[in-house]
């Protein structure tokens, strides 16, 4: 068993692996989850956000679709929308 190494960028006074790259001219790896997303569901019918699964039967065992409470919509077919999370906040403070 080898022994375990301080990394180069620590070394060297870096303060994040990211700066440390950036200095030595390589590409920054940028990871998919820095930038958060949330998905929020709308209704197809009147665009609204107040929307529930239906659930059936006993606890658990399986779902009839979705239902908006605004226009009384029933179906399988909802609209999911990405947002940013400013945007999401933003939807959050208007309801």
């Amino acid at each position: 068993m080898g022994k375990l190494t301080t990394p180069e960028w620590i070394t060297k006074g870096y303060d994040s692996k990211a700066d440390w790259e950036k200095a030595q001219g390589k590409k920054v790896s940028s990871k998919k989850g820095s930038v958060k997303t949330f998905k929020v569901r709308k209704c197809p019918k009147c665009g609204g956000s107040n929307v529930n699964v239906v659930l059936t039967g006993e606890e658990g065992r399986g779902s009839q679709g979705w239902e908006c409470k605004k226009c009384k919509w029933t179906g399988k077919n909802i609209e999911v929308e990405e947002v940013s999370e400013d945007e999401f906040l933003k939807i959050g403070e208007e309801k």
